[in-house]
């Protein structure tokens, strides 16, 4: 016999994925310090059933650079760095996953 799901309730259960206040202000913190260093110039900021994408731009047309996501499983809360579809960084907290944006010092001399 065959049974008929209701997939409205299956996707409520699993719900929306959000960044909270402390996550944007880290996320914008970080954009904002790339903005006046002249690398970015916009981004975006998706929700989706199981995850959250925030996305930095080079130009406003142009595909984004880097994609930062927030996705919630049975694992728990984990975060990705992604260029393209290459992730380049994960974890399971946010300001470890954003390390991969620090500034490396070199030293110059003559």
């Amino acid at each position: 016999m065959s049974q008929v799901l209701d997939l409205s309730q299956i996707r409520r259960g699993r719900g929306r994925v959000y960044f909270n206040r402390g996550e944007l202000g880290q996320l914008l913190g970080l954009y904002f310090d790339r903005v006046a260093a002249g690398e970015w110039r916009d981004y975006a900021i998706d929700h989706g059933v199981g995850i959250a994408v925030f996305s930095v731009f080079r130009h406003s047309h142009d595909r984004p650079l880097y994609g930062i996501a927030k996705t919630v499983g049975p694992q728990g809360t984990e975060y990705g760095v992604y260029e393209g579809r290459h992730r380049l960084r994960r974890g399971h907290v946010l300001a470890e996953v954003l390390a991969l944006f620090e500034r490396k010092l070199t030293l110059v001399r003559d």
